[in-house]
């Protein structure tokens, strides 16, 4: 698990029509660009494993359990994510509505 990306400190989800190089323009858009980079790095970090055992021969046990520890950990970092930019989303509606 040397390839974890902690999601304290990336904090990503970016919306899938923005480009990667797009400076965002508010902090909500600069939290869902971390998040989403952050969620990629872990997705080419298991398919990276994934190709290490499917071509690379390297099925031992221990290679397909880093990889299900690493599934693991992008199942976790898909739902903080998602549950950080509702949650931020329904501050911000909540906040639009009393002024």
């Amino acid at each position: 698990m040397s390839n974890y990306v902690n999601p304290l400190s990336t904090l990503a989800a970016t919306p899938m029509t923005q480009q990667k190089d797009t400076k965002p323009s508010t902090w909500f858009e600069a939290m869902a660009k971390a998040w989403g980079d952050a969620l990629d790095n872990q997705a080419n970090t298991i398919q990276q494993q994934s190709d290490a055992i499917s071509n690379g021969g390297n099925n031992t046990p221990s290679a397909i359990t880093e990889l299900t520890a690493q599934s693991l950990v992008m199942g976790f970092l898909s739902t903080s994510s998602h549950t950080s930019i509702s949650t931020v989303g329904e501050a911000l509606k909540t906040m639009a509505q009393k002024q």
